[in-house]
């Protein structure tokens, strides 16, 4: 079970150029987390404290405005999300809310620090990742503001 969940993390961009024996020892604590249909990992406001690896399911991400769930996006298995909580202090951005019955491995500051001590590179090679990540979708998004100030629809545009 093992050598699956770090063939998963491996084809993942955050955990990108990540040596097996690194995650291995990443994976080792960390807890795998059960969600059933309807279930959420988590809620838009509440702290952020750890991200998770989805090993099987669906899920959405929403965002709450004017008392109504926006989607944002479906992630399915091999996706990750909460990767922010690894980063800052502030509350959930969003809420993720389990479509299909789910499990995740879900990753705390706490086990990338137990790594940090053991293999600084390869902890900086994930904090790397992480940063490319998140530039990557804030990019998409500087692009979608631009678009919409400009009078375009982003109805017919792709989402991340």
């Amino acid at each position: 079970m093992l050598a699956a969940r770090v063939e998963l993390l491996q084809q993942m961009p955050i955990f990108g150029a990540v040596g097996a024996d690194a995650l291995e020892f990443l994976l080792a604590p960390a807890p795998v987390v059960l969600k059933p249909a309807g279930g959420f990992f988590f809620r838009e406001g509440e702290p952020a404290e750890s991200m998770f690896v989805l090993e099987s399911g669906q899920v959405s991400v929403c965002k709450n405005w004017q008392g109504h769930a926006l989607l944002l996006r479906r992630l399915r298995d091999g996706d990750c999300f909460g990767e922010m909580a690894l980063l800052d202090l502030f509350p959930r951005s969003a809420s993720v809310r389990a479509d299909t019955d789910c499990r995740a491995i879900e990753l705390t500051p706490a086990h990338l620090y137990r790594l940090f001590q053991r293999d600084a590179a390869q902890f900086a090679t994930i904090q790397m990742n992480i940063g490319r990540e998140l530039s990557r979708r804030l990019r998409h998004t500087d692009e979608l503001l631009f678009r919409a100030r400009m009078g375009e629809s982003l109805e017919d545009l792709p989402r991340v």
